[in-house]
């Protein structure tokens, strides 16, 4: 696979701070022509389930070639690794600290271990000069997407590894009563709440047979698009990423409800 020199930043450094453009000073350092694109850089602090949902939710847009760097680092100084993973489209560089769980399960599934090309970032010639303990954004995952950009081998930059750490990221379980019971994991700029209730969980209840509880509020049935709703209603639909959203019509369904990351959703059939 040709680099095509795309590198996106995923991060929970947030814009006050200098952090994010000295990433990129040392990036363009070592690849001048790499052409940088910001996914994220307003992760929760240290939320792993949110940013693997992030990750998960945009990375077969991009073309083949493209480097995805991801630098949500609670572990930063401890003795996790730091690990990049190739596949036959796609790079990833980031702490190994179950940021890339469900991209790994996914491919896994779609293409075998096989296809997958994983090492250990242990190579420091592709690293800064010098290291700091709480910095290894800039100091390590920075230069190594830079180098990967450049069309370094994936091989010159660590040791292979087997495999990598996985997140206890929370399934949606199945309740007393037999509903499904899962959580917010995000919540966009709209407000609105997207849970890791996925299609599958569901199962062959219809849409207009569902019942979606949060808090004290009960949504019957499943939209198709935010537009059915009235303005100002509160539905539960599909979305994009193909997760269970909840949403408000020209409005944020986390204000109205006064909920987050992390609040509970249950679903069951309406009739039961």
């Amino acid at each position: 696979m040709r680099p095509n020199g795309i590198i996106t930043l995923t991060t929970d450094f947030g814009l006050i701070d200098s952090y994010v453009g000295t990433m990129k000073g040392v990036m363009l350092g070592i690849a001048p022509t790499s052409r940088l694109i910001d996914i994220t850089h307003a992760i929760e602090p240290q939320n792993l389930h949110q940013a693997a949902y992030i990750l998960h939710s945009f990375y077969r847009y991009y073309p083949a070639g493209s480097v995805h760097l991801a630098v949500i680092d609670p572990g930063v100084g401890s003795s996790r690794r730091a690990i990049a993973l190739q596949t036959p489209t796609a790079t990833f560089v980031a702490p190994d600290n179950g940021v890339l769980t469900y991209i790994w399960r996914d491919l896994l599934a779609e293409i075998g271990r096989e296809a997958c090309h994983l090492v250990e970032l242990d190579q420091r010639d592709y690293w800064l000069p010098h290291v700091s303990k709480t910095f290894h954004g800039r100091d390590i995952f920075a230069p190594v997407a830079a180098h990967l950009a450049a069309g370094v081998a994936i091989e010159k930059l660590g040791t292979p590894i087997a495999t990598l750490t996985e997140a206890a990221l929370e399934q949606p379980t199945r309740g007393r009563n037999g509903e499904l019971i899962g959580r917010i994991i995000h919540v966009d700029t709209f407000g609105n709440c997207i849970t890791n209730i996925r299609p599958r969980h569901i199962g062959d209840v219809g849409h207009t047979d569902l019942l979606v509880q949060i808090i004290d509020q009960h949504i019957v049935g499943l939209k198709h698009t935010y537009a059915e709703g009235a303005v100002g209603d509160l539905i539960a639909l599909i979305g994009s990423s193909d997760h269970l959203e909840l949403a408000v019509r020209n409005g944020s369904a986390a204000k109205r409800l006064g909920v987050g990351i992390g609040d509970q959703v249950r679903v069951r059939a309406a009739s039961g």
